[in-house]
């Protein structure tokens, strides 16, 4: 049962905050510029109002999964802290002698609470609509960029994820007492599973049995990661067991198994938008959505930048209609020519390569035709035909006793003169220098609030990851403006 009036705290030792938590202690300012009441709002439909044993504040529990993502906490270390930390006590509107939450109440929250709520776009337009009240928000234009995320499974096997957190864990440990190693059971030597997570959970327990070992930070985060893992493997250890997971490729050597985020941020450095897809999707076919998510938000907006994953032909021809400038470099694999929507490959600007369906890269391109003889010349992507042999997705791609399998797009660049000239202007060059922003926004929210790997598994997990980090990124330069 969930309250609809929010309780007064009576404590006596309420005053201590205004000793130990200082006027610019970062959380004290969060309370005081952010009215948390639209958390209570949004989610008060998801309780019973009349029946059943009072619910801990819903706002409570979003904070807690605010704390996390400022702090890049697991749910057992973040409640932990709460225990002796008062910076997070007097944020969570806690009194000092309180009690704190068991952390499986977390995972309730998301999965009951969250599970329908677009928390996404809700709070980033919380943060904007403060920003502008604030009047810090002057420029006109957004950035635009995407980061990928990984999987936190990473196409691992369920035994070589034991063993890799296992052997974090031993490594922490020996860095307190190497004499350890004479407690540790001997690692297994067989492949199965079972006999992997007997192994993981002899060393748990080797390790909660030495009190002056397991209460070391560095362990306790390493335990707490691996229990988590050996209690839940039957849900999550299996091969790939993340189904909304792709392969997505960053250059032409190099790919990573999990999410893409695609971000519009104004000049002023305040994420705007976000799309969050599966890591094979390109860049470039979430821009108008981003431009209008953005412009939901109250931003005014004239001029958009990002790098060549943006100049697609029907981007140029929406900045125009929408009468907005559009930063952003050509590129003459732009058109795929006269395909069905369906049939499409998207094509991935920084390895300069299409990349199919099934998450496969071209291995190798060539180009045919004259220049200026009067037809466009042709781009031709070569695939791994082995590849395609063993796809699920062959039927109606690839034809069963073909040597070669081929993708060809015309190069149009004809079709893009506006833009080349417009890209040769000082203009574009001097507003493009702008990008630089954006990316260390995306190394800010994957280095200091563990956006690098997943917290979960699913399309659902990663939205509501993305939320709670952009907000906090978002609240975090707002505070900072302000100064």
């Amino acid at each position: 049962m969930i309250s609809n009036q929010q309780s007064l705290n009576l404590s006596p030792f309420m005053a201590i905050y205004d000793i130990v938590v200082p006027k610019d202690n970062m959380l004290r300012q969060i309370n005081d510029l952010v009215d948390f009441s639209f958390v209570h709002e949004e989610l008060q439909n998801k309780y019973c109002l009349d029946n059943g044993r009072n619910a801990v504040p819903p706002i409570r529990m979003f904070k807690y999964l605010l704390l996390k993502s400022i702090f890049d906490l697991s749910d057992v270390d973040v409640v932990e802290r709460s225990k002796y930390d008062m910076s997070l006590k007097y944020f969570l509107d806690m009194a000092p002698e309180d009690e704190v939450i068991n952390p499986s109440s977390l995972t309730k929250f998301r999965k009951l609470r969250l599970k329908d709520v677009s928390l996404l776009d809700m709070l980033i337009q919380k943060t904007v609509e403060i920003a502008l009240e604030k009047e810090i928000i002057k420029s006109r234009a957004i950035i635009v960029d995407a980061t990928h995320t990984k999987s936190r499974f990473n196409q691992q096997s369920p035994k070589e994820i034991l063993m890799e957190k296992s052997k974090l864990l031993r490594k922490a440990v020996y860095q307190i007492n190497e004499n350890m190693k004479d407690i540790f059971p001997p690692k297994t030597t067989t492949n199965e599973l079972v006999d992997e997570l007997d192994y993981c959970q002899k060393v748990i327990d080797a390790v909660e049995k030495e009190e002056s070992i397991r209460e070391y930070s560095k362990v306790k985060e390493k335990l707490n990661y691996l229990k988590e893992i050996v209690e839940d493997h039957v849900e999550h250890l299996q091969f790939s067991n993340d189904p909304d997971a792709r392969v997505g490729h960053k250059t032409a050597d190099s790919s990573f198994f999990g999410y893409k985020t695609h971000l519009a941020m104004n000049e002023e450095r305040i994420i705007t938008a976000a799309v969050v897809t599966t890591g094979e999707k390109s860049d470039g076919k979430q821009l108008q959505t981003l431009i209008e998510k953005s412009r939901e938000t109250g931003m005014e907006i004239n001029t958009v930048i990002g790098d060549t994953a943006y100049s697609e032909k029907e981007n140029i021809q929406y900045a125009k209609q929408n009468e907005l400038q559009l930063v952003s470099k050509l590129h003459p694999q732009i058109t795929q020519g006269a395909r069905k929507k369906e049939d499409e490959f998207e094509f991935n600007k920084d390895a300069g390569m299409y990349v199919c369906k099934a998450g496969h890269m071209a291995i190798r391109r060539a180009r045919t035709g004259t220049k200026n003889a009067g037809r466009n010349q042709i781009y031709t992507y070569y695939f791994d035909i082995d590849k395609c042999k063993q796809c699920p997705y062959r039927e109606g791609c690839y034809k069963e006793g073909a040597q070669s399998k081929t993708y060809s797009v015309s190069i149009k660049s004809t079709e893009h003169s506006e833009q080349q000239t417009f890209q040769e202007s000082e203009y574009f060059k001097e507003r493009a220098r702008e990008r630089y922003k954006i990316e260390a926004k995306n190394s800010e929210l994957k280095h200091r609030h563990g956006y690098d790997v997943a917290s979960s598994s699913g399309l659902v997990g990663m939205h509501m990851q993305g939320a709670m980090a952009i907000f906090a990124v978002n609240l975090k330069r707002i505070l900072t403006l302000l100064k």
